[in-house]
Formats: C-alpha cells, structure tokens, sequence
C-alpha cells in the first residue's frame, strides 16, 4: 500500500465535497423525503429536443466534432444572443461545453495565476471557489447581504486592488434568486472597464425570470466586449441537466487558451447533445415559457408559505430558487438543514455551502412538483413551530 504522506495533490484534499451533493445522498433510498436541494428541472427535456438527438443517433452520427464544437450549434447561440444586444462570431467567439460548469473551471485556469485576486459575489454557486482555489488564486469574498443580496459597483470597486484580474457574479442568481438590476448592472461595468479586469458573468438562468422581467447582459454595455465572459447553456431553460451542454461567448484569444484545455481533457460535449440543443435554440421556446410560467407559479407558493411562517425571504426575480431567513429559529443553516431532514424528512441546501454570508439561511428549490412542495412546506411550517415554543 502506497503510504507516502503527499501522494495527493494537497489543493484536492483541503477541498470539501460538496453541501449540496451532501444533503442529496441522504435522500438515495428514501422515498420519504421530499428533495428541495438539487438544483433540477421536474420537466422532461422538450421532446422536439429529444426527437433531434434520436435522428443523428439512428444516422449513426456518433463521432467527436471539433473541439470548437459544431459550428451549426455556435450558428444558433450567436442568434440567439443577440436577443440581448451580445454579438458574437460563430467561427471564433463561441465555444461549446461540457456544460457551463466545465465552462467556468476553463476559463479561470486560462486566466488565473497563482496570487492574482478574483473577487467572487457571495452567496454564490458552490464552484466558484473550488475552482478559483484549484488555480492558486486568493479569493476575495464580496457578501451581498448588506447590498440587497447582488453586488454593488461600490462594493465591487471597494475590495479592488493591483492584483485583482476578474470578478465573478451569477444574475439569476443561485442561490437567491436575485437579478442585478440593469442600472447597477451599467455601473459595474464601468468599474471594470476602469480597472481593466475580467468580468465573468454566470447567466445559465437567463430565461428564468419572473413578473414580466427582461435579462440584462453585463455583456450588452458599451466596450465591454473586451471585458465580459459570458457563460451560459441548455440545463436549466431547457431541462438538459444530464445532456451536458453549456458555452463561454468571450473573446477569441482568450477562448484559443480556454480550447487547448478543452482538447486535452474533454475534446467535446457530446454530438448528439450538441444537435439536440440547436434545435432547442430554433424550436423548442414554447416549452421553455411553459417551464417558466410553472416556475413561476411554485414560487409564489413557496414565497407565501414561508412568510406565512415568518420566515422572512426576499421574492425571487428570477432562477427557481428561494433563500429563505431561518435566524428567528436561533438555529445554524446546518443545524437547521440537519433536522429538517432527520425530523420531517425534508432535504434542503444549508447556505453556507455557497459562502459565509449564507449562513442564516437555507436554499429551496422550487423546481418541484408543486404537491411536493406543499407538503414540505406544511412540514417545514411544523417544524418552525415547533422551534419558536
């Protein structure tokens, strides 16, 4: 047996597993508990999508494509980005992923040395840290919760220093479901053009968005096509999570070094995922509004449910997620979380798994069937309850 003690990259072993994943194996086995952790649609992926993917399969189209992915699939991104003002060329400014997780963890080892500072908006998506980590880069935690729950120029320009090289947000956010507001939006993007950092712009819920909201891309902003990475993909509008297939819209020389690491540890998204996801881009926007006006609708009950119980929680404008407040119980996030799901067999996401400003919270998904949903927030209710005697 190998027993040297550095037999493992020690950047691996100090990182945690993660928070989510956790509480999600608790529910293998357990027909009882109702999930309102992973992050996930309820829908199947449209069937015009899958109808796509059973013709190449049955044509026998089953080979790697260019490491750029098919250019038949960047044609359709390109189209559709332009919808929010972003122009892209097919040929050199878009590059398809193993889905916009693989996209992230590209880009910060193309642009990150070892010491360069990336402020990363807090709550955030539990990967942006590992990731950054991986990279040797010294993370500088921006908590929103003082600002609304979404960054401010203010704060963003506050914590910048010499060694900041990016700054990276998600609007939809996961896990609060807040929007940056376009005016808040347009001054960040002044202070990233002022201090000349990358600005990497988490969009994957883009077509989330509730009340009759609009998504606004950093991108969008004068000059900063320079500046701005765009990551999106198909796993949350068009409920591909299991097809992995995401994209980076950013500048070509910097999407040159995002493709060498692609080539030599992924090649390429699956083929048939990428067909599939150019046809969900041409025909399949009528089931992607029928996902959102369901969503829609669990959000309402969930928000009102947990008013109801006096758990304060900012509306979502958008994904389909709720960080709902649970300090008034006087319980930690794990705590609370913890018995949640050993009591009333309710599996939720602690908030710290997504930063230190989450503690105090916990995070709801509401891509649920709705019956659930009621349920669990009838035995969440009980339990607050039972807390506040």
């Amino acid at each position: 047996m190998n027993t040297r003690e550095d037999r493992f990259c020690s950047k691996m072993v100090e990182i945690p597993p993660s928070g989510i994943r956790k509480f999600f194996e608790l529910c293998i086995g357990h027909d009882d508990i109702i999930s309102l952790g992973v992050g996930e649609p309820d829908f199947p992926t449209p069937w015009v999508v899958r109808e796509e993917a059973f013709y190449h399969l049955e044509k026998g189209h089953t080979s790697y494509t260019s490491n750029w992915g098919l250019i038949e699939l960047r044609e359709e991104i390109c189209k559709y980005l332009e919808r929010y003002k972003l122009y892209y060329d097919p040929k050199t400014e878009i590059l398809p992923t193993i889905g916009a997780s693989e996209g992230l963890d590209l880009v910060l080892r193309s642009i990150l040395n070892p010491g360069d500072e990336i402020i990363i908006c807090e709550p955030c998506y539990v990967s942006y840290h590992p990731l950054a980590d991986l990279c040797s880069a010294k993370i500088i935690h921006l908590d929103t919760a003082k600002t609304g729950l979404y960054p401010t120029a203010e704060s963003i320009e506050k914590v910048i220093t010499p060694k900041t090289k990016a700054v990276m947000f998600c609007s939809p956010s996961n896990p609060t479901g807040r929007v940056i507001p376009e005016d808040e939006l347009k001054k960040i993007a002044e202070v990233v053009k002022k201090h000349q950092i990358w600005c990497l712009s988490d969009e994957i819920y883009c077509e989330l968005l509730y009340d009759g909201r609009k998504h606004v891309s950093i991108g969008q902003f004068e000059g900063m096509k320079d500046y701005a990475i765009i990551f999106n993909g198909f796993s949350k509008s068009f409920a591909m999570t299991g097809w992995r297939i995401g994209y980076i819209a950013a500048p070509h020389d910097l999407l040159v070094q995002c493709c060498k690491l692609h080539a030599y540890n992924s090649i390429c998204p699956p083929i048939f995922s990428q067909y599939a996801a150019a046809e969900g881009l041409r025909n399949a926007w009528d089931e992607v509004e029928k996902m959102r006006i369901s969503y829609q609708q669990r959000r309402n009950l969930m928000y009102k449910a947990f008013c109801d119980m006096g758990l304060p929680c900012t509306e979502p404008e958008g994904a389909f997620y709720m960080f709902a407040d649970i300090r008034p119980t006087g319980l930690t996030s794990e705590d609370f979380a913890t018995e949640l799901i050993k009591k009333h067999n309710v599996a939720v996401v602690p908030g710290t798994c997504f930063g230190a400003g989450g503690e105090g919270f916990i995070r709801c998904c509401y891509a649920t069937d709705i019956n659930k949903i009621k349920t669990a927030m009838e035995r969440i209710a009980q339990m607050v309850k039972e807390l506040k005697k």
